[in-house]
């Protein structure tokens, strides 16, 4: 097992397998943004493959395929089925914004991926143009439709909670999310580069307290390994989640690390700490080489 120096086991991997995005959230992505890694230095399957392969033998079960925006990487869901075949990897699962989902929902779930979170921060589509930059509720909303028929279980809806911009519609959000049996999950925003700093942050703990008062709601849990703390309904027909990095951080629960892209592995997104796996991969490392570098 990985452990860290404060005893915490590290058994969850975020795999970026591009930092290409079709969107450019406000709170995301600065204005005018084109420093992209050069798609040579990007891992090819064959290595994503083998480190993944690397930190299931040391024992991470869960492996979640992110981006940029992950349905963007060509054939997707040929990598997803290769990852979900390696001994040890329980739980595969994938972020999106949904753009491109109706395409892939079928082959993905096929391929192994059981669990989707979908980025959803408004739902009037001309609020939502002004969040991402594009006009794309629509198609956001029909990957969802696809992805429900296809079986994804459960789909979490991500919305990023913002003073003065979708605060007002934290409850159609609600509404919305029982209506459709999704598990809704409000995420305080990041002060982390500029985008992050910009954005008005808005505490959720008031918001957690009154819709707790408001739907009757009690400490909840849901699948999955994210820092989400969970309220549900009664009857557990409904579940939100709270993602607060600021009023109530959760750097003691933490079991992940994340793969960049080029595969830098990085430990924290607070710290500055990363290890640059890629050379490894690309001098002809052994496999015990390639662990002892993780450990």
């Amino acid at each position: 097992m990985l452990t860290d120096h404060f005893n915490r086991t590290i058994d969850y991997l975020r795999l970026s397998v591009t930092d290409r995005c079709d969107l450019r959230c406000s709170y995301c992505m600065p204005e005018g943004f084109n420093d992209y890694e050069e798609p040579e230095h990007w891992l090819s399957f064959d290595e994503i493959e083998r480190v993944v392969g690397a930190f299931a033998r040391l024992g991470v079960s869960q492996v979640r395929l992110t981006g940029g925006e992950p349905l963007l990487r060509a054939r997707l869901p040929e990598l997803a089925g290769r990852l979900k075949r390696l001994p040890g990897l329980r739980d595969l699962s994938l972020s999106t914004n949904a753009t491109q989902l109706e395409k892939h929902a079928v082959a993905l779930m096929q391929a192994g991926v059981s669990r989707i979170n979908v980025s959803l921060d408004s739902l009037n589509a001309e609020r939502i143009a002004q969040i991402v930059g594009r006009d794309v509720l629509p198609k956001i909303l029909a990957g969802l439709e696809a992805g429900k028929r296809a079986g994804f279980s459960p789909i979490k809806i991500n919305m990023v909670a913002m003073a003065g911009v979708n605060d007002d519609e934290i409850a159609d959000m609600v509404a919305f999310c029982i209506r459709h049996d999704y598990t809704l999950r409000l995420i305080e925003t990041m002060p982390m580069g500029d985008t992050g700093r910009n954005v008005q942050h808005l505490d959720l703990q008031p918001i957690k307290a009154q819709l707790r008062q408001q739907f009757g709601l009690i400490e909840g849990f849901v699948t999955g390994s994210g820092p989400a703390r969970y309220l549900q309904s009664p009857d557990g027909k409904f579940t939100v989640g709270f993602i607060t990095p600021i009023s109530q951080h959760f750097c003691a629960t933490c079991n992940r690390v994340r793969l960049a892209v080029d595969g830098t592995l990085y430990l924290c997104l607070g710290q500055d700490e990363k290890v640059e796996l890629r050379p490894l991969l690309r001098s002809g490392a052994s496999d015990q080489a390639l662990e002892q570098a993780i450990q």
